[in-house]
């Protein structure tokens, strides 16, 4: 069986999906492959009316449906059933996954749908094994901390990822028995879709879930400031993040969890595996073209071994050839729209106006679609553009050091903190290093996540607040009461 298949041909989810059925509209965004550059289809767009009438739904449905109230196990067990649909429908979601995404659709089948599953069925463990606590107190009182859900939580999902972002919002939110109101990004929206169908076919309840299509502005702004929203979660950009902050203290106080940009550094010392650490530097920055919020963009070898790693990485990037997303064979994904790959065109120009080294790269591949080199400048200093600012792109610039005091410096960001690699076979520095780095995540001699979901994720400074992913998520989506009983 192969997996390639003719994009026009493919069945696509039409409108939007609230209180279990579909709801078109007027087609106002259009929908463009980046593979060919080729206009795919359009979908409507939420207005502040329909995102209302979707987040109240959600919210009578939750109260109303006992979703929040029923047995934990009987609400992991529709969790569960949901995941084993997805597995069912793998094949069918990573086609929609790839066919407007940066997703080639080997990876989306064996990684992306795999993954989403999974999340559901790790935070389907904790609806019934995770609750309040009897405080200590005195011995003729009783404390009890509480937990309840928020009731609906608002969410927005980005482009990069889509399968995989959608789950990390939805499975710890349903899991503690909130309904959610989600907007998948206006450039991949149908997995997503097609994820909240199967799960009224699991079990959930009619209008628990909603999708509503739309763009940040319009249809994001009404689902963050709406008052039946109680908590809020979101991945993107700093600066969307930074709009959201603002809309909703604007509007009104509620909590939120933002998984925000990054520049995250990738520290390798004299004495590490250098064929380990070239080969996973170069995945990851070349891994979904460098798309993706924890890539790690910024080399930072120690300065005796610097050059032999560079050329070590080069001739990994030298073997990405570009591909169309819907065929099996393709590993190296395109950059999402004329408007990104332009971006990233004008941050590599100006970086090397300031004196950046072209090692590799920092061209345009000859392609149809939207596809970029993978890119080496060196010679940079922390002023330049290609080191301050987050290109989300396949652009990785490199620095040398020659202590560890120098490494660290290098590595800290005035801005970002997402995530950082550390290379070494010294077990202390090691250690020592992951408590320097300012860092939500460090990898030691690897880069990126497992499929371990135990660990959660989220970033320092302007990389974000809370955390997704692990225990922590789970109780993220989870508001707390506390009761005192005298007897």
């Amino acid at each position: 069986m192969t997996l390639s298949f003719d994009p026009a041909a493919l069945r696509l989810p039409k409108g939007h999906y609230v209180d279990g059925q579909y709801v078109e509209g007027a087609d106002a965004l259009e929908i463009v492959r980046p593979s060919d550059g080729q206009a795919l289809s359009a979908i409507p767009l939420a207005d502040a009316g329909l995102v209302d009438e979707a987040i109240r739904i959600s919210a009578k449905v939750q109260k109303e449906s006992g979703w929040a109230d029923c047995m934990p196990r009987e609400r992991a067990r529709v969790l569960r059933r949901w995941a084993d649909l997805i597995d069912e429908e793998a094949v069918y979601l990573a086609q929609l996954e790839a066919v407007c995404s940066t997703r080639p659709v080997t990876q989306a089948l064996q990684g992306d749908v795999v993954n989403c599953a999974d999340h559901i069925r790790f935070f389907a463990e904790f609806a019934d094994k995770e609750g309040g606590v009897v405080a200590p107190t005195a011995s003729s009182q009783m404390g009890m901390i509480l937990h309840e859900p928020y009731g609906v939580i608002g969410a927005i999902a980005p482009w990069n990822v889509p399968i995989s972002m959608a789950a990390w919002k939805l499975a710890p939110a349903l899991a503690a028995g909130n309904g959610i109101v989600i907007k998948p990004s206006e450039m991949t929206p149908y997995s997503t879709l097609y994820l909240a169908e199967l799960a009224v076919r699991a079990g959930l309840p009619k209008g628990l879930v909603n999708v509503v299509l739309g763009d940040g502005p319009v249809t994001g702004c009404a689902i963050t400031t709406h008052p039946l929203t109680g908590k809020v979660s979101f991945t993107g950009s700093t600066r969307a993040g930074a709009q959201i902050m603002a809309d909703i203290a604007r509007t009104g106080i509620k909590p939120m969890t933002l998984e925000l940009g990054g520049k995250s550094p990738q520290v390798v010392f004299a004495d590490a595996d250098l064929d380990l650490a070239a080969a996973s530097v170069a995945r990851s920055i070349t891994g979904n073209a460098g798309q993706v919020c924890v890539a790690g963009s910024r080399l930072i070898a120690e300065k005796s071994i610097a050059e032999e790693l560079m050329a070590k990485i080069a001739e990994h990037m030298l073997k990405m050839a570009p591909g169309k997303t819907w065929d099996e064979k393709t590993v190296y994904s395109p950059i999402i729209s004329e408007t990104q790959i332009q971006r990233i065109e004008t941050l590599v120009d100006a970086a090397r106006a300031e004196g950046a080294e072209l090692v590799t790269g920092g061209c345009r591949m000859e392609a149809e679609g939207y596809f970029y080199a993978p890119t080496i400048l060196a010679g940079v200093d922390e002023d330049n553009p290609a080191v301050r600012e987050e290109v989300f792109g396949p652009v990785l610039t490199a620095q040398s050091f020659e202590s560890e005091e120098e490494a660290c410096a290098l590595a800290t960001h005035p801005t970002y903190g997402l995530a950082s690699g550390l290379f070494t076979r010294d077990l202390s520095r090691a250690i020592r290093m992951s408590r320097k780095l300012e860092a939500g995540t460090v990898w030691v001699n690897r880069y990126g996540r497992s499929r371990d979901m135990i660990l959660p994720t989220g970033g320092y400074k302007s990389s974000g607040l809370g955390k997704d992913l692990g225990r922590e998520a789970y109780l993220g989506a989870l508001r707390t009461k506390s009761v005192l009983i005298d007897l």
